[in-house]
């Protein structure tokens, strides 16, 4: 059996969050080690590891994680410059081995930083 994520504890209320946004396929809340003034992670219900691990009948769910990385940022006013960023795998940064997505804003990023 695979070890329950953090995320998913998270989504199942076993751990406080502050949740910006929740529907049927994803929540999305601040991240507790921000980057950026704003940076919320858009999360899943659906438990994939990576992108990498994702399957074409996710085609669907990547789509509205996008769609609702949009709509936060728009709600949150960086809608102008914002960075979306997924990492995927422990060499890329990932610690949290559910599949996530970092929107990040309300700072001038710059070449190096990527």
């Amino acid at each position: 059996m695979t070890e329950v994520s953090l995320f998913t504890r998270i989504i199942n209320r076993e751990i406080p969050a502050e949740i910006l946004y929740e529907d049927e396929q994803c929540i999305v809340i601040n991240d507790i080690a921000p980057q950026a003034p704003v940076h919320m992670l858009v999360i899943p219900r659906e438990p994939i590891a990576r992108l990498a691990d994702a399957r074409q009948s996710d085609t669907s769910l990547l789509g509205h994680l996008m769609w609702v990385a949009g709509g936060m940022a728009r709600q949150t006013g960086i809608d102008e410059a914002f960075r979306l960023v997924v990492n995927n795998g422990e060499g890329a940064g990932q610690t949290v081995f559910h599949l996530h997505l970092h929107v990040l804003g309300d700072k001038n990023f710059t070449e190096q930083e990527l």
